[in-house]
């Protein structure tokens, strides 16, 4: 997570000088003809909806081929959450939780921001007037069909099994539309501002309540009772977006740097690194020495069980903790939306994708099978939910192999011959179309008119 009348970066302008681009930027890996580059929030639909003629002139682009191999990773890393248990025997943290666990939907998140910084003019340009106009209106389109397959999938898809991201990413990309025009340090200075003081907002809302999982949305929740879904999405669901807009907003910031610059995008590993151990060192002061997890202790087993306790703590919560003490706003627990848990998956989201942008410019062969799954996420994604759904697909180690296998072998055999996945060719079909409604509309001149007195 088009507009054809604006350019991509071509291979000569270098992999970091994105220019206006609402279809904009995508790519081919390792000269496998049309791999193209999303360019989308993943996995909510194609944002780029580049047209294949520019996807064929993007070849090899260092830069977009880390990007998608990044989205690879975070597909691949919320299917290993889908598939494995949380723990082990001994009550641990199962290794694929403790990798992915909170950590991929963070990333994909991130890469929101990432694309539609992209596909509305990079750091050269932002939109104004009738460009951002047209952008917005192909923004809303993208969340509007994203939306409505998250609510169908919710019918489909069991909550226990997988929670549906999309109706939440929908949210996003709508909270994005007055930031497409913000500069790098606004975007910066809003996304310090949300991790500070939304997850202590929604802890003084929702004062009183206790979490609860929230199941997978459907199209009759949001007719039966639109008010609730609202919250829901916003505030006390899994993905809840008004917290979840800081990924966007650093996201989007990023997509604005020059990330061509070596330089550049070893500042972002360097900055997301020390978000990580300044995020650990801050929850551990607070938990270990001044003596909080004593005081969560004390207070969760009034209303737990020991087992929901310790499964908490492992696995983390359903996108909210408890208000019965504001010590759970010391936790960084997998999706507990806590100042701590933002920032350091901000911090692991930077790390993995300057890394791969970095990686990407030594090589892309090994890149491109996570490249090819990243450029075509929406399909892939949905795809894996209804595998999941499916009583003949295995779960555990099995299941996982199965899936990642097929989806990977799909997306290299489909990009040899398409420039988009199938489900992102119908979004950015949609979304280009309004696009290009908005920018040939007549203009309306305002001019003094004389009137008989």
């Amino acid at each position: 997570m088009s507009a054809e009348s604006e350019t991509a970066p071509s291979p000569q302008q270098g992999p970091g000088s994105t220019v206006t681009a609402a279809p904009a930027v995508r790519d081919s890996v390792g000269g496998v003809s049309g791999l193209s580059h999303a360019c989308d929030p993943v996995p909510s639909g194609d944002v780029a909806g580049t047209p294949p003629s520019t996807a064929e002139s993007l070849r090899s682009t260092p830069r977009l081929v880390g990007i998608d191999a990044a989205r690879g990773i975070a597909l691949v890393g919320m299917i290993a959450v889908h598939q494995f248990e949380a723990t082990d025997a001994d009550g641990t943290a199962s290794l694929a939780w403790t990798l992915a666990a909170g950590k991929s939907a963070a990333l994909f998140a991130l890469l929101a921001g990432v694309g539609i910084a992209f596909t509305t003019g990079g750091r050269r340009r932002r939109p104004t007037g009738r460009t951002w106009t047209a952008q917005a209106a192909s923004l809303l389109v993208r969340a509007l069909i994203i939306g409505v397959v998250g609510l169908a999938l919710g019918h489909l898809v069991p909550t226990d099994s997988a929670g549906v991201i999309l109706p939440y990413y929908a949210v996003l990309f709508v909270l994005a539309v007055p930031l497409l025009s913000l500069s790098i340090r606004a975007l910066v200075v809003l996304a310090t501002v949300i991790v500070l003081a939304v997850p202590v907002l929604s802890h003084l809302l929702r004062a009183g309540t206790a979490p609860v999982i929230v199941p997978n949305m459907t199209v009759t929740d949001l007719v039966d009772h639109p008010l609730q879904v609202l919250v829901e999405l916003t505030v006390t669901g899994q993905y809840p977006a008004l917290a979840w807009l800081a990924y966007l907003c650093v996201g989007l910031a990023v997509g604005r740097a020059a990330l061509s610059s070596r330089a550049v995008v070893g500042a972002v590993v360097l900055v997301g690194g020390a978000l990580v151990v300044v995020s650990m060192t801050v929850s551990w002061l607070l938990l270990d020495v001044l003596g909080g997890r004593a005081r969560l202790d004390q207070v969760a087993l009034q209303s737990m069980t020991p087992q929901e306790y310790a499964d908490v703590t492992t696995s983390g919560w359903n996108g909210t903790t408890p208000t019965d003490t504001g010590w759970w706003l010391a936790t960084r627990a997998p999706h507990s939306s806590t100042s701590l848990d933002l920032a350091y998956t901000i911090g692991v989201a930077l790390v993995v994708l300057g890394a791969c942008i970095l990686l990407g410019r030594m090589t892309t062969t090994l890149l491109r099978p996570l490249a090819a799954a990243g450029s075509m996420t929406l399909t892939l994604y949905c795809t894996h939910l209804v595998m999941l759904s499916a009583p003949a697909v295995p779960g555990g180690p099995t299941g996982f192999l199965l899936q990642v296998a097929v989806l990977v072998a799909f997306a290299l055999l489909w990009s040899r011959g398409h420039a988009r996945g199938p489900f992102e060719e119908l979004v950015a079909e949609a979304a280009g179309a309004v696009r290009r409604k908005v920018l040939a509309a007549p203009r309306t001149e305002h001019r003094g008119a004389h009137r008989k007195h």
